[in-house]
């Protein structure tokens, strides 16, 4: 009887470098090769880093910083307001390319993107070249370059991806998968934050190795249902697919915070950061949703959801920060200490004009680089 050998997922991630950053250098040669910040002002109340250029990454500026902290990093940075329809045409362009070889998209924001190549358009059937053949073509017809992650399932190919940036290209065949994720600092974990990375190092866990040795019932107890996930990603086991279809149910952003929150005063300042990349996020996708969700996560790990429904379908900044400082006051903040605050907006419905169900889950979490 013959033996069928197992087969594997050819699976794409592709993450373009320091996109809004780099649109910006490619319309304006003055830009070019300078540091350069993406997002709201530092003269402004709460502006925030929205990306920055690989020439400013070098003085420590990252996403989701403050612009004022950003200048002080780098005070002869550029700072420029972000152009989201420059992006998103830019983004439509990228996502054309992708057709051309597969319809198995999944993407995750403007500037990156899940593909399934198992059975390509073109019979390639080498998912590196693919991969090479769309790092190309970004670069010819948009001036602008991508890195790609290529391996047998979407978590490891998307820590592919970011392994060589920029314009990186990185394959993790099925033979070095297990190899690979033991040697890999738990903070290099997709999906493991600050918070989590330090509670895993306080357990003695600094390598997926250490994380390995863990049997099912004790990675569940220490960190929940995640747990499950870390189990089988550490052994480099992902079974979900590329969808392609995936609705959009809620758009948010979050913050892990370097130092616990005190005051009310502290806490406002920091929704109005949040708030400020929700908007950004609802005004790409032309959504509008009736529910503001706040998080709020305390110094001991204790964490606890509020909301609030609308009857008519808001997207403005005013009403979402009003709404979350009052969701945040009714929690009584006061002498609290709080190391996360998020703000979400969900049930869109069917609202005239929202993006179609092809479009990416908007969740940001924040400092998870």
């Amino acid at each position: 009887m013959e033996t069928q050998l197992p087969s594997h997922r050819k699976i794409i991630h592709i993450d373009m470098d320091a996109f809004y950053a780099s649109v910006e250098q490619r319309d304006n040669p003055d830009l070019r090769g300078k540091p350069l910040v993406v997002g709201g002002l530092p003269e402004g109340r709460g502006g925030v880093v929205a990306t920055a250029s690989y020439e400013a990454r070098k003085f420590g500026i990252r996403s989701a910083m403050s612009s004022k902290q950003a200048l002080q990093l780098c005070p002869h940075a550029i700072f420029v307001r972000p152009r989201f329809p420059a992006y998103k045409e830019a983004s439509q362009h990228i996502r054309e390319i992708f057709s051309r070889y597969t319809d198995l998209i999944e993407p995750l924001s403007l500037d990156e993107a899940y593909l399934d190549v198992t059975n390509d358009k073109l019979n390639i059937g080498s998912a590196i070249e693919i991969a090479k053949q769309i790092k190309q073509a970004i670069k010819d017809e948009l001036h602008l370059t991508a890195s790609a992650g290529v391996s047998i399932n979407k978590f490891v190919a998307k820590i592919a991806s970011d392994i060589n940036k920029p314009d990186g290209l990185t394959f993790i065949g099925p033979s070095s998968i297990e190899s690979f994720m033991e040697k890999l600092p738990v903070e290099k974990f997709h999906g493991v934050g600050k918070v989590t990375a330090q509670k895993m190092k306080n357990l003695g866990l600094h390598l997926g190795a250490d994380l390995k040795r863990l049997t099912h019932d004790e990675i569940v107890r220490h960190f929940g249902k995640p747990g499950r996930f870390y189990y089988q990603i550490v052994r480099g086991i992902d079974d979900r697919e590329v969808q392609p279809h995936r609705e959009t149910k809620s758009s948010g952003a979050e913050d892990t915070f370097a130092y616990d929150l005190t005051t009310i005063e502290e806490m406002e300042i920091e929704l109005d950061k949040i708030a400020r990349l929700v908007v950004d996020r609802l005004e790409r996708y032309n959504l509008k949703g009736r529910t503001v969700t706040i998080k709020i996560k305390y110094s001991d790990f204790k964490q606890i959801t509020r909301n609030r429904s609308l009857l008519s379908p808001i997207a403005d900044l005013g009403t979402i920060s009003v709404i979350a400082k009052q969701l945040l006051a009714a929690t009584d903040p006061e002498n609290k200490k709080i190391r996360l605050l998020g703000i979400s907006l969900s049930n869109f419905g069917d609202i005239p004009g929202k993006q179609s169900t092809h479009e990416p889950s908007l969740q940001l979490k924040l400092f998870k680089l």
